[in-house]
């Protein structure tokens, strides 16, 4: 087993060192993490818009008029609906920074690039205009800007690599000088976009968004949203996570923006009142596999406050409940230890896989509703988690997986306790002979 663990690690260590140090996936996950405040936000209203409760939507229509679903559709429209566009500003911001490259030119140039090669439509309304539809900001167009905006900074690294900019004298502003030395990089960008936006414009798919979205978005989204990728996936990360590597950073770099995306689809649908599409989302992943964080720790972290004999364990599960509760289960996984035990190396990999078939089954069945694609925060506690994201039922589900994982961990947990107390009461032994020594003395 030893031998078979040192492989794995020897393997799989500078696999997610590369990954995990990767300019562009890096990127990604941090612009990501620091939209999350306000998709989470956006969420919610739409949450607010469809409360089922009886005689809340009259109540509201009675209160606001027919259109009171505008109040809080809104904010959705401009934290969910326009994910692309807080996801462009992110990773051309993390990207400056790595290159050290102006930020604020590298934003504007990755914008510009975006909205350039993203199609438009002629509106008639009280007045005549050209609008964006808010599709192409969303989801759909979550691929395009993620590429858009690592072409971009590439595109400037290169050109300031050149030396292929204007600078100003030392008596220049600042500012003013900052200006000028981004001017030709964007001027560049801006043709070369629009070049590409002309070159697509000629084909049967009539953009690059189009072409993106049918070639590269549909067919990752597709596999990503399958039951046999989730469970990769997870897989992954328990191993991962089992020789002390950040599983779920790893995985969440190359995995969140699919998962998000079909979120935001749910969340449409949701809205709209019609049948939600996909399964598997990260409000799945968050609610029903990460039951207590990873490896679905929640009803191991209840096994040590209740049901531990030895005195280690028992203060393991004092300081790891209330983390655990929010799904912060570190004191667990370094505390106990389960980062390279072999013990509870089986319990952990398995636990979330079958929680994600549980509850792939549950909503494939219809027994517990589809994710409504509310982006609640990672830390909302179980329970809680699952009636927002799933009603009553999902609530159910989420006790039921807490009572089963606690089940799959008890064996293990007894061993490692047992263990635990034995090496206790040999250390008291231990300290009585010597105490009894140095009195004879």
């Amino acid at each position: 087993m030893d031998k078979m663990m040192s492989k794995l690690e020897s393997v799989l260590t500078p696999i997610s060192v590369k990954l995990d140090n990767n300019r562009y996936l890096s990127a990604v996950k941090n612009a990501f993490m620091a939209a999350m405040p306000i998709l989470i936000i956006g969420s919610f209203f739409t949450l607010f818009a469809n409360l089922p409760i009886p005689g809340y939507a009259n109540f509201m229509s009675n209160l606001f008029g027919k259109s009171w679903q505008d109040f809080f559709n809104v904010p959705n429209d401009i934290s969910m609906n326009m994910m692309t566009i807080y996801v462009v500003i992110g990773i051309s911001s993390e990207l400056a920074r790595s290159y050290k490259l102006d930020k604020m030119g590298a934003i504007f140039g990755a914008l510009a690039a975006f909205f350039i090669i993203t199609p438009m439509f002629n509106f008639k309304n009280a007045v005549n205009g050209t609008g964006i539809p808010l599709n192409n900001l969303g989801a759909s167009g979550l691929f395009v800007g993620i590429i858009v905006s690592i072409l971009v900074l590439e595109i400037l690294r290169l050109v300031n690599k050149w030396g292929w900019t204007i600078k100003m004298p030392d008596s220049v502003p600042e500012n003013v000088s900052r200006s000028f030395s981004t001017l030709i990089p964007i001027a560049i960008i801006i043709v070369i976009f629009n070049f590409v936006r002309m070159v697509f414009s000629a084909t049967s798919f009539g953009s690059m968004q189009n072409f993106i979205f049918t070639y590269l978005q549909t067919p990752l989204t597709s596999i990503g949203a399958s039951l046999p990728a989730t469970l990769l996936v997870l897989l992954l990360e328990g191993l991962l996570w089992s020789f002390g590597i950040q599983g779920a950073n790893i995985v969440g770099s190359v995995m969140t923006p699919i998962w998000l995306s079909l979120t935001a689809q749910n969340a449409a649908a949701y809205v709209k009142g019609a049948a939600i599409p996909n399964i598997v989302n990260y409000q799945f992943y968050s609610s029903f596999v990460k039951v207590g964080g990873s490896g679905t720790t929640m009803g191991l972290a209840l096994l040590l406050v209740f049901a531990a004999k030895s005195k280690q364990m028992k203060a393991i599960g004092k300081l790891a409940i209330m983390p655990e509760i929010f799904t912060i289960n570190e004191p667990i996984m370094f505390g106990m230890p389960i980062v390279l035990n072999p013990v509870m190396l089986v319990p952990f990999i398995i636990t979330p896989l079958l929680m994600a078939v549980i509850a792939y089954g549950a909503m494939a069945w219809g027994i517990v509703p589809r994710t409504n694609g509310v982006n609640i925060p990672w830390t909302t506690p179980p329970i809680i988690a699952g009636f927002i994201v799933s009603g009553w039922r999902g609530a159910v589900l989420n006790v039921f997986q807490i009572i089963l994982s606690g089940l799959i961990y008890f064996p293990f947990f007894r061993t490692a306790d047992n263990l635990a107390l034995k090496k206790e009461k040999e250390n008291e032994e231990l300290e009585a002979k010597e105490a009894t020594a140095t009195v004879a003395d």
